[in-house]
């Protein structure tokens, strides 16, 4: 077979895709952007129904799935410190598998990205006209989708700014309602006593649903987590690239630990999971309502609606990244790859398309389009951890023999914890298909994966590329 193209990104070569972008993130923001992307919705709302479902065990299930987390993080720390790129795991992918497996997972999350950043507009609409019934949601979606994408449009440092203080507020908000929950399970909360255990025992015991209902709760979790990849796009843009991601990963995970598990650890102890607000109004609001603190539902809904924001900010950045490095390797149509003052501004207009249908879409169908959109998006997250996790494993022996000094985050205990990771992925997939209401998800993602698949395999059957030997 001919190879007339372009051989594919190497270690020299995959940073300098890169080298139009600017440098203009600190590393106190690529700290905030790790978390700031992944405390959304998922964690402030999502999580009521997988209490609902697991009761006290969710605690379990949010400690399995972030563990599955933590290993995935440390993969991509690995590789991302030793290449940075704001491609991120397409560009490991795309070395270590062949280019069909970058242009598979760049275009996926790309995807979930766009369709993600609807969803937050739609989500943070709905919580303004609460406070202003009568205002048209359509009209909200557009506004946040225009003040989203002039910060985007602007210089790389304007974003950083924007999620640096997104992200401080949600920090602050989760840790003030953690002390506040601790000071009410220890019984010093003025004008509350300590539930004990009372709650975790009680009514149905830990794992009132069983094992069933356990299932359910972990599922959940693991799409709550989704988000955090974000921060090795943006550490190409940063002061110091290598540092940047191996403090921001290491940082984060724990921290996220802590904000998740130690959330959902707080709230079924102090509220019995079958209260019917867990679900129908979030945990956090239900865990504030019961400790009797006034205007707990405009405290969240003001909590909620910034996370909303800070993720759609974050997600518009991330999937013009992904674009413009999509782009610069060939993979994608050359005109989103235009730079100009260091910002891709083509792949964040494109990125910001879906977004702006989306305001057609809660003009039309307001009722139902938020869930269809869920939907939509599905287990994309869980594919992209497949190629973090593969790409890991054959690029960690590379590296190892070429450039060893270059693994300045390392996985623990290679190759081992890289293969449970992926055989717990693989679990996932099979308890998806189990469930009636993740089932459709999965079928929407096969659809998705499979397609971007063909299109890769023909792409690099007729350049005759291969993978980086």
């Amino acid at each position: 077979m001919s190879r007339t193209s372009a051989p594919p990104p190497t270690d020299a070569t995959a940073p300098a895709a890169d080298s139009a972008l600017t440098h203009g993130l600190k590393q106190r923001h690529l700290s905030m952007i790790a978390l700031g992307g992944v405390i959304g919705a998922g964690l402030f709302v999502g999580s009521g129904a997988g209490i609902a479902a697991a009761g006290p065990s969710i605690v379990v299930a949010y400690g399995i799935s972030g563990l599955l987390v933590m290993f995935v993080m440390r993969m991509l720390g690995e590789m991302s410190a030793a290449n940075p790129a704001s491609g991120s795991f397409s560009v490991h992918a795309e070395r270590a598998i062949g280019p069909w497996a970058g242009f598979t997972a760049g275009w996926s999350f790309w995807v979930l990205l766009c369709v993600a950043v609807g969803l937050e507009g739609i989500g943070a609409a709905q919580i303004v006209t609460g406070w202003l019934p009568g205002t048209p949601e359509w009209v909200w979606v557009a506004l946040f989708m225009v003040i989203f994408l002039g910060t985007n449009l602007a210089a790389v440092k304007n974003f950083g700014e924007f999620e640096f203080w997104f992200a401080a507020l949600k920090v602050i908000a989760i840790t003030l309602f953690l002390v506040l929950g601790l000071l009410a399970i220890l019984g010093v909360l003025p004008g509350t006593d300590s539930p004990g255990t009372s709650n975790l025992t009680g009514d149905g015991g830990f794992m009132p649903n069983g094992s069933e209902g356990l299932i359910i709760g972990l599922l959940a979790s693991v799409f709550a987590y989704g988000g955090l990849e974000t921060v090795t796009i943006a550490a190409a843009e940063s002061e110091n690239p290598v540092q940047g991601v191996a403090k921001a990963v290491r940082t984060a995970m724990w921290r996220i630990a802590v904000f998740y598990i130690g959330s959902m650890a707080v709230i079924v102890t102090l509220v019995p999971w079958d209260d019917p607000q867990v679900a129908e109004v979030g945990p956090f609001y239900a865990m504030l309502d019961h400790l009797g603190i006034g205007g707990a539902a405009e405290i969240m809904n003001v909590v909620i609606l910034v996370a909303l924001l800070s993720a759609m900010n974050a997600n518009i950045y991330g999937s013009s990244r992904m674009a413009c490095s999509l782009v610069a390797r060939g993979q994608g149509p050359k005109v989103l790859g235009r730079i100009s003052s260091g910002v891709p501004r083509n792949a964040v207009l494109a990125s910001s398309v879906f977004g702006f249908l989306c305001v057609l879409l809660s003009y039309w169908r307001p009722e139902d389009v938020f869930p269809w959109l869920l939907n939509m998006i599905g287990a994309v997250i869980l594919v992209v951890w497949i190629f973090i996790a593969v790409s890991q494993l054959i690029l960690r022996k590379r590296t190892e023999r070429e450039s060893p000094e270059r693994l300045v985050v390392r996985m623990w205990l290679f190759p081992v914890l890289t293969i449970v990771a992926l055989v717990a992925m693989a679990g996932i997939f099979v308890l998806m298909l189990r469930q009636p209401d993740t089932r459709d998800q999965l079928l929407a993602t096969g659809v998705l994966t499979a397609v971007l698949i063909v299109i890769g395999v023909v792409r690099q059957k007729r350049a005759g590329r291969t993978p980086d030997a």
